[in-house]
């Protein structure tokens, strides 16, 4: 809170998008997954109509990544650290930025985030946001 200033908006009225976070630790995901490894050209092969500069930056929109989500090919392409990190945001993004929260919603973003960041993700400011507001989120995200 400003001290001079009210805000403008209730900061318990402000949420972001579940999508927006979707896209954006996809995003973080494949920025840090190694570019000559099989998923990654996978991706390439996957997507495309996509430029080499936006898969190497990971945008996707998020039926691409609803692809990817059900995508058994990717999954088995995905190395052992990789697979770990891609499980855990499996994890979340279907048993918390989805249509139902799981009671150990939780642990299931914790373990997301630390295996994130031992992967090397870089955490924006949205992954921080949902690090640190995790119990402001609604029941229902999707």
């Amino acid at each position: 809170m400003n001290v001079e200033y009210p805000p403008l908006a209730e900061p318990h009225k402000i949420i972001i998008p579940p999508l927006n976070i979707k896209l954006d630790l996809v995003k973080n995901l494949v920025k840090a997954m190694e570019k000559n490894g099989p998923a990654f050209k996978y991706l390439h092969e996957k997507f495309p109509r996509l430029s080499v500069a936006k898969i190497k930056e990971g945008f996707f929109v998020g039926p691409q990544i609803k692809q990817l989500l059900r995508d058994p090919k990717f999954e088995k392409l995905l190395r052992s650290k990789e697979k770990q990190v891609w499980d855990a945001f499996y994890q979340v993004s279907t048993h918390f930025l989805g249509n139902s929260k799981a009671e150990n919603y939780n642990d299931l973003v914790e373990d997301m985030l630390a295996l994130f960041k031992d992967f090397g993700c870089k955490m924006s400011l949205k992954i921080n946001f949902l690090d640190s507001h995790l119990n402001f989120f609604p029941d229902n995200c999707g």
